[in-house]
Order: structure tokens, then C-alpha cells, then sequence
């Protein structure tokens, strides 16, 4: 009897449709140095539960004109988001699933850069690798806010993964 009642109850099963899981994942990425920029940026992609909106999408910090005016002090800074290429030629570190929330709120702080007022790019205090920080910050990692890497995302995001236990691809 118990085999037959096991037997309905997987049949059943197979016939209710189940729904796929929506969310979306944060990837954190870092670009070898050049002449391309951000360096460090954040890669969106999945789908928000509560709305059903498709999200695939990036987002980086930088100045809106590279020159050696960066060098001197701040600059005018810009949100970019990047094409495929460059994401396909770029170093994932980490991954995180975001719930809806995190997800509204990550948006929040993106426009919260992308309207930084004045010459809101410092390489020393304000770059690619600050938003990166703070953008782990925001999804409740831990982060070295006196890292001495702050010029160099690949390290940084090595850093945060070691202050981290867990995180991963």
C-alpha cells in the first residue's frame, strides 16, 4: 500500500507545475588595467520576483573624461554600464543573490552615484573601486573601509572575498 500511495504522490507531483525560483545575482568583477574603465564594476542579472522584470545589467563608476586631470584631484565621475565584450574580458570574483529589497536597494544607490554632484570622481577617495566597496557594503558584506587597495580592484575584491568566508562564483 505505502508503494502505491508513493507511487500517486510522485505522479502527482510531476504534473503540478512548479515555478521557477526568481531572483537576481550581484557579480562583482575587476578589468586588468588599460586604457578601459571602470576597473572594478557590478554585473546585475535574473529576474525580480515580485515583478517579473528581466534584469541584465552592469554598472561601474569612473570619470567621464580620462586624462591626466585625475591624477591632480577630482574630476567629473559617471555611472557606465558596459557591453558584453568587456564584461567577457573582465575577472568575476564573487557572485551574491539579492532578495527584491536588495535588489530596490541597490538600484537606489546606483542613482544615487549616477547624481553625485560636481567633480564627484577622486582616483584617492571617490573611484571605481569606493563603489564597488560600498555597493558590498550595502549588500551586508564586510568590508576594510582603510584598504590600502583602493587602486587596485582585483586585490580589493580578493580582500573582500577573504573577509567573506563563503563567497564564490
Amino acid at each position: 500500500m505505502f508503494r502505491y500511495l508513493s507511487l500517486f504522490i510522485a505522479a502527482f507531483g510531476a504534473v503540478i507545475p512548479v515555478s521557477a525560483q526568481a531572483e537576481v545575482i550581484a557579480t562583482f568583477y575587476s578589468h586588468d588595467f588599460g586604457d578601459h574603465f571602470p576597473h572594478a564594476f557590478v554585473k546585475l542579472k535574473g529576474t525580480v520576483d515580485t515583478t517579473g522584470q528581466v534584469v541584465d545589467t552592469n554598472f561601474g563608476f569612473t570619470a567621464v573624461s580620462v586624462s591626466p586631470a585625475i591624477l591632480m584631484g577630482s574630476v567629473k565621475g559617471m555611472i557606465e554600464t558596459k557591453d558584453a565584450k568587456y564584461i567577457a574580458s573582465s575577472n568575476p570574483h564573487f557572485s551574491v543573490k539579492l532578495s527584491d529589497a536588495e535588489y530596490g536597494r541597490f538600484m537606489v544607490f546606483v542613482d544615487k552615484w549616477r547624481n553625485l554632484p560636481g567633480k564627484s570622481y577622486n582616483l584617492g577617495t571617490r573611484n571605481c573601486v569606493h563603489f564597488a566597496m560600498e555597493a558590498t557594503a550595502l549588500l551586508g558584506l564586510s568590508v576594510n573601509r582603510k584598504s590600502r587597495y583602493f587602486k587596485k580592484p582585483k586585490t580589493f575584491l580578493l580582500e573582500v572575498m577573504g573577509l567573506n568566508n563563503g563567497l564564490k562564483l
